[in-house]
This record gives C-alpha cells, structure tokens and sequence, in this order.
C-alpha cells in the first residue's frame, strides 16, 4: 500500500510539510493581533533556521503576546531558501538575528566568521541520525557502505563524519537532501539521514504512516550542546544593543509563558502560523517542550566542552574559545 501511494505522498511532503514556507512576517494571518508598535519601535529581521514550527513557538509567542512590543521593537519573522542561509546571513549583516545552533556558531568560528550568541532556545539535543524503522538497521554500523542524507551543509555534514567515525560506519556516501527528509528515505535515494529532530520529524513520518527509528547522538558519543540559539554579529549587537537586548528581555517572558501555560502557548503559535499542520504540531509541541530554554545563559563550560571535541574529531580546525562567543547581558560589552 505504502508502495503504490509513494507519489502522492512524495508531492503532498513537498509542497505541504517539508519545504519552507515563503517570507512571512511575524504574527501573518492572526486573527486578533496585539497592540501595534509605536511608529519609533526599531524593526529587526529575525531568520529562522527553518521553516516555520513549534521549535520556535517560543518567539512566536512573544509577538503575539506584545512582549516584543513593550520592548519597543518589531520582529521580522523570515524562513530561509536553504538550511544553511540564516547564520551566513547573519554574520554579514543581511539579517539581525538568526536561529542557529551551537556546533554550526563553533563551525563557523572556526571559518572565521564573526558572530555573537546572545540567547538559548532549545537547551539539549534534538539530532538524530533517522532511518525508516523497518529498514533493518540496529546499530549504526549497520549504514556502513549506505548513502546517508544530511539536512545542513556545514553542520549535519560533519556532524555525521564525527558521528561515523566514532561508531565504525564505513564507505558511506554523504548526500544533501536539504528540507526534503521523508521523501528522500522513503524513495530510497538514501537509507538514513543525519538532522531530523526526534520531536519534529518523528511525529510527521507517523503521520504518513511510517514509524520512525533512529540514534540519538548524545547517546552514541556526541558530547551534550544547545540545539537551538539565537545568534547575531558583532556589528549589529553594537549598532542596535538595546533592540537586541529588548529582543532577548522578550524571550525570557515568552519561556515563562510557555511554561506556565503551554496550551495558551499553543494556541498562539497556531494562530500565528494559519499554514501549520495542527495535529502534528500539537503532537510536536508536547515532545518538544521540555527542552525549552527557561532563562537566559548559557554554560561556557559545557559550550567549550563541545569545541574541544570539535576539534578532537575534525569538525574544526584550530580551538575556538567558546566563552568568547557567548554575549553576556550581566556585564558591560
């Protein structure tokens, strides 16, 4: 049955799941929007690190709560055009902030890129190496001499190099399948692939009637680090500080909303976002919110902990001193 409905299903992923939704602005297509900002509030341009999802209901949150507003300023809310747009993006200033993650922002300090981590978002890992559970894969060596995707150039890439390398996976063949996961595995264009979150894309495969199995990388000898953060550059953290403080004050209210009453919290994703799918996004929610942030901080230790591997395995090429990125809003600049 699976078989004989692999084209539509393939389509319907395409234009309805997997690919990033256009440009949108924060709070599009909300019915009841909040207190419109002051004609002096500052305008920054947020990019996501994906299309738009329950990974980031927090941010949608505190634009439909005002929270941004309060502070003074208006987000942009932008889905990038590729998987690795939105920290390239940032780093020259094409952007303000960007969605990123902690071993991309060690990566690219390593290439020199100048960027300034200014908030969490997502605390522990979401990554998983995923395959389709009936594909007879029990162990990771199980992919040796398979074509593995993975989601970002840059990141999931060598993510998967540091991966194979530790779990004896050989002669693999690594292959760019972008935003395009389920359709990829399940056309057998690759047997598994490197990225997928175990909250998000889980949920979607069951949906479409496939059961997903994977490896967690924490699990399988990838040091612990912050899934998801928000990232800017130097130049723009000086030209627009107080923007960008009030952007990350706004947050750390939207965590403690999101904590204290995750259905209202729900509720104003989905209405902020009319194109999510909202049985998957629900099921999604519920998996992904315990791994919120829910202050502010990072811990340069566990930052430096996972550079130091970095380095260790290949991912960089020369030491990054992590707590070097880490803005802190507890101290002058």
């Amino acid at each position: 049955m699976k078989q004989s409905i692999l084209c539509l299903t393939l389509g319907c992923l395409l234009v309805c799941s997997l690919i990033p939704s256009p440009v949108l602005p924060a709070g599009a297509g909300t019915a009841a929007a909040p207190n419109h900002p002051p004609k002096t509030a500052l305008t920054l341009r947020l990019m996501l690190d994906w299309f738009p999802n329950v990974d980031h209901l927090p941010v949608y949150v505190a634009q439909e709560t005002g929270y941004f507003t309060e502070q003074g300023i208006q987000v942009e809310i932008i889905s990038p055009s590729e998987t690795a747009d939105a920290l390239k993006l940032a780093a020259i200033g094409n952007v303000d902030l960007a969605v990123s993650y902690q071993p991309q922002t060690i990566i690219a300090a390593d290439q020199g890129l100048a960027l300034k981590v200014i908030a969490p978002l997502v605390r522990h890992p979401l990554t998983t190496l995923l395959f389709l559970a009936d594909a007879g894969i029990g162990h990771p060596r199980d992919l040796s001499g398979k074509k593995i995707g993975y989601t970002v150039p840059g990141l999931m890439d060598v993510l998967l190099h540091a991966f194979a390398s530790i779990n004896k996976i050989r002669d693999y063949t690594p292959v760019n399948v972008g935003f395009t996961i389920l359709p990829a595995l399940v056309s057998g264009r690759v047997d598994a692939v490197m990225g997928p979150f175990k909250t998000y894309e889980t949920v979607g495969m069951a949906q479409h009637g496939y059961t997903a199995g994977f490896f967690e990388l924490e699990k399988w000898g990838i040091p612990d680090y912050e899934e998801l953060i928000f990232v800017c550059s130097p130049a723009v953290l000086d030209k627009k500080q107080d923007a960008v403080k009030g952007f990350v004050l706004a947050l750390e209210k939207a965590f403690e909303h999101v904590a204290a009453y995750p259905d209202k919290s729900l509720a104003l994703y989905l209405g902020a976002v009319p194109q999510a799918d909202e049985k998957m996004e629900t099921e999604a929610f519920a998996l992904t919110r315990p791994y919120f942030a829910r202050t502010l901080g990072h811990d340069p230790d566990k930052w430096q902990a996972f550079a130091d591997f970095a380095l260790a395995h290949g991912l960089i090429k020369t030491r990054v001193d992590a707590a070097g990125l880490i803005h802190s809003w507890q101290s002058p600049r």
